[in-house]
């Protein structure tokens, strides 16, 4: 965070007149970076869901990679826009926020979970449920590892995550 800015506060609730006025003091501008890459990602996602459909019961594979492959991208935006390179005041919540966001799609994931079992596959849906976080949660690192060895951003220690 840059300390000329004050930091966003992303649970503004509307019905509260002094944090309504937030939303006047530029957080427009905010709000349309989100929303734009919202859009952006939720059309990758809804891309890729019809290139690699999936039947109830099956494997959801558009999913899994969709939302393993969006974490990898969050682990290496996360590094290059705080340890890397000062990036301007809407890229996290455009990239981050917006297009990951937007493109990770981890209620659909829960609703496959749930049509799985509905579909009598309760042990594919077992597997999706572990295998979808424990992969996400290695892609976030593998991409922060993978940014730092590509960038030259010191390493960590061990234990440490940074």
């Amino acid at each position: 965070m840059r300390p000329d800015r004050p930091p966003t506060d992303p649970d503004v609730d509307l019905h509260v007149a002094p944090q309504r006025a937030e939303l006047a003091r530029g957080r427009g501008s905010l709000l349309a970076a989100i929303a734009a890459g919202g859009v952006l990602g939720a059309l990758a996602r809804y891309g890729l869901s019809l290139a690699w459909p999936h039947r109830p019961g099956s494997f959801p594979w558009a999913t899994f990679g969709t939302n393993v492959s969006g974490c990898l991208l969050i682990g290496v935006l996360m590094v290059l826009i705080t340890e890397t390179w000062a990036a301007p005041r809407l890229t996290r919540p455009f990239l981050g926020v917006g297009v990951l966001g937007g493109y990770t799609t981890f209620s659909t994931y829960a609703v496959d979970i749930q049509q799985g079992v509905a579909a009598g596959h309760p042990r594919t849906a077992l597997l999706y449920l572990a295998a979808t976080v424990l992969a996400a949660l290695v892609a976030v690192r593998a991409g922060m590892v993978l940014a730092r060895l590509a960038t030259g951003a010191p390493r960590v220690p061990a234990g440490g995550v940074r």
